[in-house]
């Protein structure tokens, strides 16, 4: 546990606040999408399609890049499990947004591992949408209890976002990690509101 004060973060880190959130009784609201606009289920995706997807929807901007270390192995393992469900959203033949359904975890329980839009589909109620069918996905398996989890890397309205879908803030955590900008996962202009302090 941290103790009450302030903490330096050492050279060549970023840290971030992590709030974990979760829905008791997920309840889907009907999938309303603009029109060309289709959601539809990615069977064993290709690590490189991925990569390209995640990186177009949170890398750049807010600086996603947990799946940009991993390994092209351990990335398919992750995507291709049968209690992994990944979707895109489609517009015009080219994937805009994405949203990752984990299974997983031993308790029962859904985690919303990743959802997240381009700029071209960002503020048209598509998000909004997105979650509802996941927990549509989750209703379908019975589950009892979805979560989630966002940070100070993402989105600053991430927060409000899923508290507005049904989810309930439970806990908090500090996440302090090497800046992938200095190790050349990400570009080192990627999100410059998070400044690059090099060791």
């Amino acid at each position: 546990m941290l103790t009450v004060g302030v903490h330096d973060v050492p050279p060549g880190h970023i840290a971030a606040v992590v709030t974990h959130l979760e829905m008791p009784t997920p309840a889907a609201p009907p999938l309303s999408l603009p029109v060309g606009v289709v959601l539809r289920p990615v069977e064993r995706p290709d690590p490189a399609w991925y990569r390209d997807l995640f990186r177009r929807v949170g890398a750049l901007d807010w600086l996603w890049f947990s799946r940009l270390l991993l390994t092209d192995a351990d990335l398919t393992a992750i995507l291709h499990d049968p209690d992994v469900e990944v979707f895109a959203l489609d517009r015009e033949g080219r994937a805009e947004g994405l949203l990752e359904m984990d299974f997983r975890p031993k308790d029962g329980t859904c985690e919303l591992a990743f959802l997240g839009l381009t700029e071209a589909l960002q503020g048209k109620g598509v998000g909004a949408a997105m979650v509802g069918y996941g927990v549509g996905r989750a209703r379908a398996r019975a589950v009892p209890r979805m979560t989630v989890h966002t940070c100070t890397l993402d989105s600053p309205w991430a927060v409000t976002f899923y508290r507005a879908q049904g989810f309930v803030p439970t806990r908090r955590e500090v996440e302090i990690v090497p800046d992938p900008r200095l190790s050349g996962h990400l570009p080192p202009d990627a999100a410059p509101h998070h400044p690059v302090l090099s060791p």
